[in-house]
């Protein structure tokens, strides 16, 4: 089996690092957005959103082994902080 020859310089060096900063100063930093956008549309396509569900899960997994389970309610705290000061925020200046 032949393998592809990758075009470009090796991922994480300081050859790559210039190449995408030029890509940067040439298409601005939308570029980037949208590429990840279309990867991830592309990797939908083919492999569904259950691929997104396993990954999450695996990688939420993984967070509980390293931070423990008051990381998820710490987090979840904060959360709600923000969800119940945006909502606050605008049911005042909602009213007269």
């Amino acid at each position: 089996m032949a393998e592809k020859k990758r075009r470009g310089p090796q991922p994480g060096s300081e050859a790559a690092r210039r190449g995408g900063q030029a890509v940067r100063e040439r298409y601005g930093p939308e570029h980037f957005i949208q590429m990840g956008k279309k990867g991830g549309e592309t990797v939908r396509e083919r492999r569904g959103r259950e691929h997104f569900a396993m990954i999450g899960k695996k990688g939420g997994e993984q967070t509980k082994k390293r931070q423990g389970v008051e990381h998820f309610r710490r987090i979840g705290r904060i959360g709600g902080m923000a969800a119940a000061k945006s909502t606050s925020s605008t049911s005042t200046s909602t009213t007269s």
